[in-house]
């Protein structure tokens, strides 16, 4: 007894042929080339769990009568949550428009016709984006207006911090957009 719904494959040419193209093949849509990094999904879990007690302590001031302090607390934790979900977003993002570097308060967009090669080199970075620097690997990207520009991931960042392997992988995947879109522009 044949089970079509368990394979991966249609089971006609009729159905292959009709079927919607699948999320992740529209490229023009902003997408990140890599998974987000267990410190960045742990630090925003952190940032979450804080507004959520944020919240409870809202409610409990709100229920003792005083509604001024009540709100303070809620627009903190709408504060926090805001940062939590700018934490989770922050990154590189790439579509057939150019690449866009997402930071905390920041966001930088480069079209593919302003990209002159990107490589990946070895210098101090940042590690997990605080003060103190050592030795690793950066995503570099070279503008044809000798404009510089941060490093767009390292190996040290939230993302790669412990996953040499998921670096590579996305410097790889990056380096195959500008070698698509870039040659293109």
């Amino acid at each position: 007894m044949p089970l079509p719904f368990l394979t991966a494959e249609p089971d006609s040419e009729e159905s292959a042929a009709g079927a919607e193209p699948l999320p992740y093949e529209d490229r023009d849509r902003w997408r990140r080339p890599y998974r987000p990094g267990p410190w960045r999904v742990g630090g925003a879990a952190l940032l979450l769990l804080l507004a959520s007690y944020i919240l409870f302590s809202a409610l409990i001031i709100a229920l003792a009568g005083a509604l001024p302090g009540a709100g303070i607390c809620i627009g903190g934790a709408t504060v926090v949550i805001i940062g939590a979900v700018r934490l989770v977003r922050a990154g590189i993002w790439v579509s057939a428009y150019g690449v866009r570097r997402v930071g905390l308060w920041r966001t930088t967009t480069v079209e593919w016709s302003s990209v002159a090669s990107i490589r990946t080199v070895q210098q101090p970075v940042k590690w997990l984006g605080l003060p103190r620097t050592v030795q690793g690997q950066a995503l570099s990207l070279a503008l044809t207006t000798d404009e510089p520009l941060k490093p767009l991931v390292t190996d040290y960042n939230a993302d790669f911090l412990g996953r040499r392997e998921a670096f590579d992988m996305a410097a790889d995947a990056v380096e195959d957009w500008v070698a698509e879109y870039g040659a293109r522009s």
